[in-house]
């Protein structure tokens, strides 16, 4: 077996390491710095309010889309938050204006029903510039009949007065080649309005923190759109840059099963509650100490994998599909063994649910100085509680 740094850990449990993290949120800061923008944090990705302070170390602000997220940028990041949602309702809207400095609206008609109630926010549309090279459909913004922001054919040549800026979302882990790319159709597009605004959000997606992610290109680009649009203030609202490769999701094995020659090791997480983008991407995780293997033919026929070290992780849920595979490990799993999926930090906590009522995984930090603390440890009452 593999040794952990996480041996005799009571499972499951998320581990964001505030190494990694703090060099993130350097790099970003580099960024921020060398190109003349502003990143800001977003909610959908991360919100792990308990790690704040580091945050406020390096950052000022962050980015909602809703009451809730809205509520958590004022309440404990201490700073009024970048708002934009698909739609505000009529009984959310003035609480989300008393904890938003910048509101986007996604539609016109938004626009025109709630901006005198806007107070002394920065007001902005979501603009669609019908360009992305997003492949997977669920995360495609600029997908045809999507229901996010104004195309430039729906624009007025006069923007109202108190448009103070555009918001443009069609990126998603993305290089800064693609970056550059979309950035042409959005000046294309929406270029002959730039004179009536102040700001722009370029939206998240941008993936600076990725080894292989091209910061000088980025750089280049940002500071030719500054000597075209000197006024302009420019904007960035990742997630899964500020929480990429900060940490693991720690599950143990509770079962071994076999069926038609597919071992399955059942672990005591599960994809569909605790990582559901490997679903719905679908992706394959990173599990340390073994490899993924394409599942191109049955396993008892694939000579020279080493077969009986092969594996599909399976979830605990009672969902049929919870499970992936297969995994080739160097030794026969057994129960109780640890099980370590990599960077499952960002779009994780944001988004598990407790279907099945099935034990949620605990959240700690693993501090710079080794020292390994619970943020956070759910209970038979979080899920009863959710049912109230």
């Amino acid at each position: 077996m593999t040794n952990s740094p996480f041996d005799n850990l009571k499972t499951p449990v998320y581990i964001i390491e505030e190494k990694r993290l703090r060099h993130n949120l350097a790099l970003i800061r580099e960024v921020a710095c060398r190109t003349d923008s502003e990143w800001i944090l977003a909610f959908k990705a991360f919100a792990l309010w308990k790690t704040f302070p580091i945050f406020r170390e390096y950052i000022s602000s962050t980015t909602a889309s809703s009451l809730g997220e809205a509520r958590l940028a004022f309440d404990k990041f201490g700073a009024k938050a970048h708002t934009y949602s698909p739609a505000y309702k009529d009984d959310e809207f003035d609480e989300i204006v008393r904890c938003s400095s910048h509101l986007t609206f996604n539609s016109l008609s938004q626009y025109e029903r709630f901006h005198e109630r806007a107070g002394a926010c920065s007001l902005g549309l979501r603009i669609n510039p019908e360009y992305s090279e997003v492949e997977t459909l669920l995360y495609n913004p600029c997908a045809p009949g999507t229901r996010f922001g104004v195309s430039a054919d729906k624009l007025p040549d006069t923007l109202p007065s108190d448009i103070k800026g555009f918001h443009c979302h069609c990126h998603c882990e993305s290089g800064s080649d693609v970056f550059e790319r979309s950035l042409q159709h959005i000046e294309e597009k929406f270029s002959k309005w730039f004179p009536q605004i102040q700001w722009i959000n370029f939206g998240g997606g941008h993936l600076v923190t990725r080894k292989d992610y091209d910061i000088e290109r980025l750089v280049r680009l940002v500071q030719g759109f500054h000597e075209r649009y000197p006024w302009l203030k420019v904007i960035f609202e990742p997630g899964s840059a500020f929480a990429w490769q900060t940490g693991p999701l720690v599950a143990s094995v509770v079962d071994i099963v076999e069926d038609k020659g597919i071992r399955t090791a059942i672990l005591d997480v599960s994809f569909t509650c605790h990582m559901p983008d490997c679903l719905e991407m679908p992706y394959f995780p990173e599990v340390r100490g073994a490899k993924h293997v394409e599942h191109t033919t049955p396993i008892p026929h694939r000579e020279g994998l080493g077969e009986s070290l092969l594996y599909r992780l399976g979830g605990n849920s009672c969902l049929s599909g919870d499970w992936m595979g297969d995994w080739q490990f160097d030794h026969e799993l057994q129960i109780g063994e640890e099980i370590i999926f990599e960077d499952m930090i960002h779009y994780t906590t944001v988004k598990t649910n407790m279907f099945n009522g099935i034990s949620h995984p605990s959240i700690a930090m693993l501090h710079s100085d080794g020292t390994l603390e619970m943020l956070r440890e759910y209970s038979y009452e979080d899920y009863r509680d959710r049912m109230d």
